[in-house]
């Protein structure tokens, strides 16, 4: 028998009890810090929010982000700070925020304002509503970079078959999303493909997007382009040879051999007419050795994928043990 449906007011009433933690990468945004924190102080207040965090990742900025974070840290109890020597990146910033996280959920909120805290809040009670494992934001209205945006989206809906139409906006997941999914540097653009391939449910909602009053965008300029789609490329590659690598390999391989036995073929043929041709020889040789390599390379990708569920195992065991 289906559980009956939590009404608006008691799904309220929920989040109001939910741990989330808020990670909020920054990068040269000292301006902004001071407009974030009163905007959080305005929403726990409003909708009394007790068991809620914000973190704030300062990455290794050249202005006094860090300075200022610390400052709003003494101010208010639910901001934690923390810094990175030098800039590595919105991923290795998101990840240091998750480390240190103490939440049931883990939003990612960018420093520069332009999202909308009020909506953090209804994907809390969204992500409830919906119990799934990771909502989405999609920006609606006009902004920067729309067309890239469309485009990217669209190529990664085809790769991943993800039903979301916007990876790169507000998110807010269960903590066992980041816990078990890859993270490179950059990765954090595919966080959403990533959970859906990895078997985690998504859902999305509408969320507004406000221009950015203070600082410079991080994430501009025509190469940003390039390297999005080849990370992307990338990230398919490495989910599928890790799933699934003696499939991959050994139907590359099969390939391989497949056009060894049949210039084989062709070389007894040719050979029996009287006309031996030594080269094509050497090209059997070849096809065949380097199908045979193939196969090795996807029975020693199962061993390396074997070892690495262990490994995940044991991590989220201890990520149990931990948090009981």
């Amino acid at each position: 028998m289906d559980k009956p449906q939590l009404t608006k007011e008691e799904l309220s009433k929920k989040a109001q009890d939910i741990k989330v933690s808020v990670i909020v990468p920054a990068y040269n945004e000292e301006e902004n810090l001071p407009l974030l924190a009163e905007a959080f102080e305005k929403l726990f207040k409003k909708h009394n929010l007790n068991h809620w965090e914000v973190i704030i990742v300062d990455d290794g900025s050249k202005d006094r982000t860090f300075e200022v974070a610390s400052e709003l840290a003494k101010r208010y109890p639910w901001l934690i700070t923390f810094r990175h020597g030098r800039n590595l990146g919105k991923t290795h910033a998101i990840l240091t925020g998750f480390f240190h996280s103490k939440g049931k959920y883990i939003a990612i909120f960018d420093a520069d304002m332009q999202f909308d805290e009020e909506d953090l809040y209804k994907m809390s009670i969204e992500i409830e509503r919906q119990n799934v494992d990771l909502i989405a934001g999609y920006k609606v209205g006009k902004y920067e970079k729309k067309f890239v945006s469309r485009v990217y989206n669209w190529l990664t809906r085809k790769l991943f078959g993800v039903p979301v139409r916007d990876m790169n906006a507000m998110k807010l997941m269960k903590r066992e999303v980041l816990g078990e999914i890859p993270l490179r540097k950059d990765w954090h653009r595919y966080i959403v493909a990533l959970a859906w391939t990895y078997g985690f449910s998504v859902a999305e909602m509408p969320i507004k997007l406000r221009p950015r009053k203070f600082g410079e965008s991080k994430y501009s300029g025509k190469w940003r382009i390039i390297i999005g789609i080849a990370d992307l490329i990338a990230v398919r590659l490495y989910t599928i040879l890790t799933q699934k690598p003696l499939l991959t390999f050994g139907t590359i391989g099969s390939v391989f051999l497949g056009l060894g036995i049949l210039t084989g073929l062709v070389a007894i043929i040719m050979r029996m007419m009287g006309q031996g041709f030594r080269p094509i020889l050497f090209l059997v040789v070849l096809l065949v050795i380097v199908g045979l390599l193939f196969f090795l390379m996807g029975f020693l990708g199962e061993v390396v994928a074997s070892i690495h569920d262990e490994i995940n195992k044991i991590r989220k065991a201890s990520q149990r043990n931990k948090n009981t």
